[in-house]
């Protein structure tokens, strides 16, 4: 089994599930269980296509799924900020810059 806690990629993308992680329970009712849900799902998504691209031979095929589903939860905190689900816009702006940054290192 390769490791992976060392890459910068994992970091980041486990940095942004944490994040999520906190900030939803700071969501109304409502959005906490319906967009919030999602939020989270992706984001351990993430981490998890992470894992499985630096553990397998075809590299190319994860990060292009890794790709996609980034893109998908950038929609989605977009939709999010303006449901103004986010009790601040630290917290969208914090989320948005390091998801960018998972992008960046995963074309990267």
């Amino acid at each position: 089994m390769a490791r992976y806690e060392h890459l910068p990629i994992y970091k980041k993308a486990m940095d942004v599930a944490v994040h999520f992680e906190k900030v939803v329970a700071g969501f109304s009712r409502y959005h906490m269980y319906t967009l919030g849900t999602e939020l989270r799902n992706k984001s351990r998504e993430i981490v998890s296509l992470i894992v499985k691209a630096n553990s397998t031979k075809d590299r190319l095929s994860c990060l292009l799924e890794l790709r996609e589903k980034i893109e998908e939860l950038v929609i989605l905190v977009r939709l999010c900020k303006e449901v103004r689900a986010f009790k601040s816009f630290k917290s969208f702006q914090y989320a948005i810059e390091e998801i960018n940054m998972v992008g960046r290192q995963n074309e990267g």
